[in-house]
């Protein structure tokens, strides 16, 4: 059976939405990839963009939030972020529980190229992230 993966956030619009799309990519079907929020705020227009830069579309990805999830059984839980880390719902213990606390590009400010700059700097360190996860955890 392939494993379930959650990958959970504050608003699912940026740094979830990444994850998300480069979880699909890398584990190649060989799990089930999902992304949430605590809240939703819908899929950042930058986010969709930056990713598309990489060639991985994630504009027909929704925001999502976590509750909408409850029927499911998670195998593992990745947070990427301190908010979501700190409020994220209970999860059963047989759930393997992963975290790391990216920059959250969608609160970049200064020039239009400055903010592409950070957003390709994150995508880049979420990338990096996702595969690592991937070649340890999912065969």
């Amino acid at each position: 059976m392939k494993p379930n993966i959650l990958v959970l956030c504050t608003g699912n619009s940026c740094r979830s939405q990444i994850a998300e799309g480069y979880l699909r990519h890398f584990v190649n079907g060989k799990a089930d990839v999902y992304s949430a929020g605590i809240e939703t705020h819908g899929v950042n227009p930058r986010a969709i963009a930056t990713m598309e830069e990489d060639g991985v579309d994630i504009s027909h990805y929704t925001s999502n939030n976590v509750n909408e999830y409850s029927n499911l059984e998670f195998d593992y839980v990745i947070t990427v972020c301190d908010n979501a880390k700190e409020n994220c719902p209970y999860f059963p213990a047989n759930v393997k529980a992963f975290h790391h606390n990216f920059p959250d590009p969608a609160k970049a400010t200064g020039t239009e190229q400055e903010i592409t700059e950070e957003f390709r700097k994150v995508r880049a360190m979420i990338k990096d992230y996702m595969k690592s996860f991937v070649e340890a955890n999912v065969h």
